[in-house]
């Protein structure tokens, strides 16, 4: 298929919705769905789109023998369920899209449907979240950069144990590693979205997966990863404490216009994208010994 990007257009819930596919060499090739963060119109400066160039996968993908897609949130943001994005208001269902998406590329490529893994940045790991917990027999893993587990989601029971790899940095003032909330605040000044802090996050989803045993710490110069194995269908959760680092995906360098922004600190000292596929690769079996 080369390196070029296949653009789909598909109607979902009433809607018109895009995505950019990185096509697979090979049939039955495992599916990447690669979720932006929010951002306006006016912040995409280029054709192809924002995660492209900001993750790794695309440039690996003939490596890895994966297929990898780049689906646009409706107006730039994702309904990820903390009920504070513009598409979250306006009712937008980016569940059933990102189904939608699932189902494209496998008619279209040949990958497999029930081999995905989700990964985002922000909005677009809340919404990674959201995602692996309503659409669990589609997604094995997800990863979710800068972005805990939405309060708002935490009665929801997937019908299968999803691995989950989730990093976050300890100076991030955007996505607190202890959690928070949305700076979309109510009218009335109240506080809004709230999402769970990294430790909370890969507890629920330790529980979720009924994983078993307490897991073992690797520590480097630059980060802390906590990793919990034996969960049903042999699924794990692993939380990354990045060191000084803040609202970034680790291995990219920012653009030079944001490097005095706050959060804007990035570790380089790993390739995020190439960390995630090494965990989920081995995590991508079939529904079936997953299920709950």
């Amino acid at each position: 298929m080369g390196d070029e990007l296949v653009t789909g257009e598909l109607a979902v819930d009433g809607l018109m919705r895009s995505v950019a596919v990185r096509p697979p060499r090979e049939r039955n090739a495992p599916l990447v769905v690669v979720l932006h963060g929010n951002f306006s119109a006016s912040e995409r400066t280029h054709a192809r789109p924002i995660m492209y160039d900001w993750t790794s996968f695309a440039a690996h993908a003939d490596e890895w023998g994966i297929a990898v897609a780049y689906p646009d949130g409706h107006g730039g943001c994702w309904a990820d369920g903390r009920g504070v994005t513009t598409a979250d208001e306006a009712g937008v269902d980016d569940v059933s899209f990102l189904c939608a998406v699932i189902d494209w590329c496998a008619d279209r490529f040949g990958t497999a449907p029930d081999r995905t893994l989700v990964a985002g940045i922000s909005n677009g790991a809340f919404m990674s979240h959201r995602f692996a917990l309503e659409a669990a027999d589609r997604v094995p893993v997800l990863a979710a950069v800068a972005g805990g587990f939405p309060a708002a989601l935490l009665d929801i029971r997937p019908t299968h144990a999803v691995s989950a790899m989730l990093i976050n940095g300890d100076a991030d003032p955007i996505q607190p590693i202890t959690g928070g909330y949305s700076r979309r605040s109510r009218a009335n000044g109240e506080s809004r979205g709230h999402t769970l802090g990294l430790i909370e996050t890969a507890r629920h989803w330790q529980g979720l997966d009924r994983c078993a045993d307490d897991g073992g710490t690797v520590t480097t110069d630059n980060s802390s990863r906590h990793t919990v194995t034996g969960g049903v269908g042999g699924t794990e959760v692993s939380a990354w404490t990045v060191f000084e680092g803040g609202h970034t995906w680790p291995g990219t360098p920012v653009p030079a216009e944001w490097a005095d922004t706050p959060g804007s600190a990035v570790t380089l000292e790993f390739d995020a994208a190439e960390q995630i596929w090494n965990f989920a690769h081995p995590l991508l079996v079939p529904a079936p010994t997953r299920k709950l």
